[in-house]
């Protein structure tokens, strides 16, 4: 009995699909990977609100905000989450600033 159990439960295991785990690429802040240039470019993503220098903006306008101050897309961008904000909605702010082409992306941590 124990055997036709041990075999069920490896056939289940087999036959089973795991889930795909999603990979989120980030920088290290501070990491060797070449200096800070250019004027801020700092993303504070709250719970209600995304704020790039500190002017508030919907998710979808980011992209063409930064366009204005960076030189390429491979410039640094920080992105810094807000005390309350979830992590759904810094993965957002970064799938859209992947999906535009931004590809350096530095999350800090909240210094308050």
């Amino acid at each position: 009995m124990i055997d036709v159990v041990f075999l069920l439960l490896v056939f289940f295991m087999l036959s089973s699909r795991f889930g795909v785990d999603l990979q989120v690429p980030l920088n290290v802040a501070g990491s060797a990977s070449g200096a800070y240039s250019g004027p801020p470019r700092l993303v504070d993503i709250s719970p209600g609100s995304v704020r790039l220098n500190g002017t508030e903006m919907p998710i979808a306008e980011l992209p063409a905000a930064l366009e204005d101050l960076v030189e390429s897309r491979e410039d640094t961008i920080v992105l810094r989450a807000r005390d309350g904000s979830e992590l759904q909605r810094v993965v957002s702010v970064m799938e859209t600033l992947g999906q535009s082409g931004f590809g350096k992306l530095v999350l800090v941590e909240n210094g308050s």
